[in-house]
């Protein structure tokens, strides 16, 4: 036994050393999108970040960047946080594989001979390798993000529960159970995702206590472990909260105390209640209750990391998340009230038209008001439908339109279940349409196909939404992926040449099964404790988050945990293997268990290799230049207004780590729904001024004026200043009284009048002096919508009290679309201002004027491209998605074909060609942003680069229509939008060659659609061929707009 502990420390170690050092090389320098930047920004200065907040990451990631030599290092310092965090993962992992590879040994009455030994030392390496380079747990691994900390908090869990068992019958043995409570209660702080682990522990403590095993005895196991789930869950963390935020109210309305004394009054009372109730159990001699007690006390004490979210929240933090400085605030961010809820188990489906309301439920919601005292507010909590609309199960719930027709499309719905309700005919989904949908996309295209991306193997890292030619998993086995996947043989070498094609053949997928069924069949308890966290960490998530279709990203990050369980079957298939060997070889010795070990080698061996170009990240500065880029963009004092994650967190890195442009205010819109956050902004920040919101708290306060109605009172126009003043006054006649309950404001008039101060906007900078000429008097916003959010309420509130004095931003023409401004737009290169000079919007590659010399500083000697052109940067899907979403090579190409229109051609030569220098095309996807880029060189007289960026591009889309012409018949409307698609370009490069005299180009393209549609070409037309595809060409002949310079729009996603 001493020589087994000693090799299993020693290679334990090892193997941490090797992902510890895997991880360190290939991690991001610097932040990563999505939440990552927010992350590190929060933890630098440990402000608030978003529900549930995240405290415990918030410290420890602080504690890190304590040792990093500048603030432009702290975010390699979070990074290094969660590396090492993810190989102390691999570490626990190993034990806890080497740990039941032991307890198999055990239960057959064998000894632990050094055969042996390394048996289990090698299925420990396997297993714990492979999950570290699988596709999933290696990206969270190398980011400041959340889930590296809770995969490690998961894996000490297990680990520790593991080490209980093996010392249960000793003295002292419970103390590994509060050691796990107290773990529990800490991982609250990082993310809730470790107490499902709870099932599997509550398992384990069965198996061991219990001599008999029943099928009773597992019923009430099950039982136990749900209670105990939803106790800490829906107990423990939100009604200690919402009972000492009570408490608080009533020291503070009715006793007139400081805010939070009723709070701190309720936390020492329960402090004092729960040890009382450990000594009181100590002192009678009441082990079980003692125990229990004290794993509910430690819970309470891991989970009064939330002590530092109201502590910091106080300090009132450029970013303060639900503002939790009060009981509320916390109760409101741990409970994550901004996502809403979903139903599980019984709730309405979508119906056509929307289903008709009974009742509405509403809740009181507090907030803190101005004058330090709790005010209450009517919030809609719930809505109550007919019972024709109820189900059980309810997966199709959603009623955005999207969404329904994502519905609609997963399910195969081509008509429903005809409901009538009160003389109205509805059309609701069926019962079997409700599972086909939950099978198909929630269980599928949602759950095992990321299984699959992680041991059988991945075709890309695009994007899917369900088309077959991206995201799919993929083994690298030809007739089994063309099975599933059509032809292979004929790919485009984008696809072919796209660094997250990744194939395992299977092989980490054959050795889990084997492991699976080995487990199963030699210890079926253990293999029970596993299949626990497996279903836990997996399906049981799918039936918890009832997603919706189209989600903003891949969501494989959520089931790692999954995964996590997964490989230790593939590191018991290792032993199951070196049996195999010893009956081939008739020997039991240590060359066999190295001989079955190296051979399992090849399944972590083959993830590594694989998913090493893709997963290295050690060059690349996408996300950090892209917040670098807007925040330059902004004149002085200026206001940026974004609405999503990669707009806005990014930002936020680089002004509160690296402390670029502390003078520009960052306003997302879309918290702008949220009170805290209009709050948040009429407070300065570093540099920043008050954003100049002129409405009272209590008219946007918590649900106030969600929605507020636009009303045709007055025909006429009114100014902007005198509705805002409409809408502040608390007068009966300025409300909508909705039912008994709820009234809101509205605005009556559809046609506002916004005054320009000329003055002004060319003091500060908004127009240029010799350009003050072309500024207007007046403009006028039209509410086009019924309706208008509050965060659009705000907004023009800041639009009415500006009066032109700070520069406003958006980093899309969207977020102005419903006011009708777009018009009043100037694009400076990753930002449009707000000016009052009228540009006629046609589209959204040409929105806004430019100011050309502006334009050239902002892109040529400003901007940072994330160092992209470095060939050992991979610019995955979120890149590419980030580069087109700003439109950065639109502004390149805009900026050289206006140079040439002014005749200095010469310099917009040069200004595409840094562009190409800098974002080249061998890095990048090809894309129709690059339409406009080969306009521009022809316009410049570039013919020669202008041809070669043509030819480049003709010939992906001739690669694609090859490849999607090796599909058979029966299967061509698998690739039907993606072919008409990558035929509309090439149409429009047809457009192009013809309008620049490029006749060879303009030939060689309509030969190829003669070859595909003319009478002299292909005779075995599919009926697709027949149809769709030539009348969608003869739309694009006949009523494309030859003057029109391109696509009237850029097409919509692939849906």
């Amino acid at each position: 036994m001493n020589y087994f502990k000693k090799y299993d420390r020693i290679t334990g170690w090892l193997v941490f050393a090797i992902a510890a050092a895997v991880y360190l090389l290939t991690m991001e320098p610097t932040a990563s999108l999505w939440d990552c930047a927010e992350f590190i920004a929060t933890s630098y200065k440990l402000e608030v970040g978003h529900p549930p907040g995240a405290p415990l990451f918030m410290m420890i990631s602080r504690f890190f960047t304590l040792f990093a030599p500048g603030a432009e290092y702290a975010a390699v310092m979070v990074n290094t946080m969660s590396s090492l965090a993810s190989a102390f993962t691999i570490l626990f992992l190993f034990w806890s594989i080497t740990h039941l590879g032991r307890r198999i040994t055990a239960n057959r009455g064998q000894e632990l001979t050094p055969a042996r030994t390394w048996t289990i030392l090698g299925a420990g390496i396997v297993g714990a390798l492979a999950y570290a380079f699988t596709d999933t747990f290696w990206f969270s691994a190398i980011e400041g993000e959340v889930y590296a900390l809770s995969s490690f908090f998961t894996a000490v869990v297990v680990w520790a529960i593991l080490k209980w068992e093996e010392v249960a019958d000793e003295p002292h043995a419970n103390r590994w159970l509060v050691l796990i409570a107290y773990l529990m209660g800490l991982s609250i702080g990082v993310h809730l995702l470790n107490l499902l682990a709870i099932p599997a522990i509550v398992f384990i403590y069965y198996f061991k206590k219990t001599p008999k095993v029943t099928a009773w005895g597992v019923v009430k196991a099950t039982l136990i472990a749900a209670a105990i789930l939803l106790f800490i869950n829906n107990i423990v963390i939100p009604y200690t909260v919402a009972a000492g935020a009570v408490v608080d109210r009533w020291f503070v309305n009715g006793l007139g105390l400081p805010v939070n004394s009723g709070l701190l009054t309720f936390v020492l009372l329960l402090i004092t209640l729960v040890a009382g109730a450990v000594y009181l159990t100590y002192r009678k001699g009441m082990a079980v209750w003692n125990t229990i007690l004290l794993c509910l006390g430690v819970i309470l004490i891991g989970y009064s990391s939330y002590a530092s979210v109201v502590i910091r929240a106080a300090a009132n933090p450029p970013m303060n998340s639900n503002d939790p400085d009060n009981a509320y605030g916390l109760l409101y961010l741990l409970n994550r009230d901004q996502y809403g809820s979903v139903p599980l188990l019984t709730g309405a489906q979508f119906s056509i038209p929307d289903a008709p309301i009974e009742d509405v439920k509403y809740a009181k919601k507090y907030y803190l008001d101005t004058e330090g005292k709790y005010r209450a507010t009517e919030s809609v909590a719930d809505y109550t439908y007919p019972a024709e609309f109820v189900t059980l199960f309810p997966r199709m719930w959603s009623t955005n339109p999207s969404h329904i027709e994502g519905y609609k499309q997963w399910s195969q719905m081509d008509k429903g279940k005809t409901v009538f309700y009160k003389g109205e005919r509805y059309e609701v989904p069926t019962g079997a349409q409700n599972l086909r949908y939950f099978f198909s996309y929630q269980m599928n295209f949602m759950y095992w196909r990321y299984f699959l991306w992680n041991f059988v193997g991945r075709q890309s890292d695009n994007q899917s939404y369900g088309e077959i030619t991206d995201g799919q998993w993929l083994s690298g086995i030809g007739p089994i992926d063309q099975l599933y996947l059509g032809p292979q043989k004929e790919l485009p070498s984008e696809m072919a040449d796209n660094k997250g094609r990744n194939k395992y053949y299977f092989l980490p997928f054959i050795l889990g099964i084997i492991g699976l069924i080995y487990q199963l069949n030699r210890d079926p308890k253990n293999f029970t404790v596993v299949m626990w966290l497996f279903v836990m960490m997996g399906i049981a998530l799918v039936f918890y988050f009832n997603q919706t279709p189209s989600e903003p990203r891949e969501r494989d990050y959520i089931y790692a945990g999954s995964f996590y369980a997964f490989s230790i079957w593939i590191g018991l298939g290792v032993m199951c293997v070196r049996e195999w060997v010893g009956k081939l070889t008739r020997k039991d010795n240590v060359a066999t268990s190295a001989i079955a070990t190296a051979v399992c080698c090849c399944v972590p061996a083959i993830l590594a290799a694989q998913n090493w170009d893709d997963h290295d990240r050690s060059h690349r500065y996408v996300a950090r230049d892209i917040g670098y880029n807007y925040l330059m963009t902004c004149l002085p004092n200026s206001i940026i207004m974004n609405f999503g994650d990669n707009d806005t967190f990014p930002l936020w890195y680089n002004q509160e780590v690296e402390g670029v442009r502390p003078d520009v205010r960052i306003m997302n819109t879309s918290y702008l729904d949220g009170s805290w956050y209009i709050d948040e902004m009429k407070h300065r920040y570093n540099e920043s001024a008050p954003v100049p919101f002129s409405l009272p708290q209590h008219k946007y306060a918590m649900a106030e004026n969600d929605f507020i109605y636009v009303e045709d009172v007055f025909q006429e126009p009114k100014p902007i200043k005198q509705v805002i003043d409409f809408i502040r006054s608390d007068a009966p006649i300025s409300r909508i009284k909705l039912d008994e309950q709820l009234a809101v404001d509205f605005i009556p008039t559809r046609t506002l009048l916004l005054p320009v101060n000329k003055e002004n906007a060319v003091k500060s900078g908004i127009v240029k002096p010799e350009d003050a000429h072309l500024m207007v008097d007046t403009i006028t916003i039209n509410l086009q919508a019924s309706s208008l959010r509050k965060s659009e309420m705000m907004l023009l509130d800041l639009l009415a009290n500006f009066d032109w004095e700070r520069p406003l931003y958006v980093t899309s023409p969207s977020l102005v679309a419903n006011f009708g401004l777009q018009d009043y737009l100037q694009f400076d290169g990753y930002a449009y201002r707000l000016v009052p000079i009228k540009t006629t919007y046609t589209d959204l590659w040409n929105a806004g004027r430019i100011d050309t010399d502006l334009l050239y500083h902002n892109l040529m000697e400003v901007y940072r491209y994330g160092n992209v052109a470095d060939p050992r940067v991979y610019v995955d899907t979120f890149v590419n998605y980030n580069f087109n979403a700003t439109n950065i090579r639109i502004a390149f190409a805009r900026l050289g074909a206006e140079l040439a229109r002014r005749g200095e051609k010469e310099k917009a030569v040069e200004v595409l060609d840094y562009g190409l220098e800098q974002m080249p095309v061998s890095q990048f996807q090809y894309t129709y942003q690059y339409l406009p880029y080969i306009r521009a060189y022809y316009e410049a007289g570039a013919t020669e680069k202008g041809d070669a960026l043509f030819d480049s591009y003709a010939k992906n889309l001739e690669e694609y229509v090859d490849y999607f012409l090796s599909f058979p018949d029966n299967r061509q409307y698998l690739i039907e939008n993606q072919f008409a698609d990558k035929l509309t370009a090439l149409a429009e490069l047809h457009r192009i060659a013809e309008n620049y005299g490029r006749t060879d180009r303009a030939a060689r393209i309509l030969n190829l659609f003669d070859w595909l549609f003319g009478p002299e070409g292909q005779t075995d037309y599919t009926e697709y061929e027949q149809t769709v595809l030539p009348l969608f060409l003869v739309f694009y002949i006949f009523f494309f707009s030859p003057s029109g310079g391109g696509l009237k729009n850029p097409p919509p996603p692939l849906p």
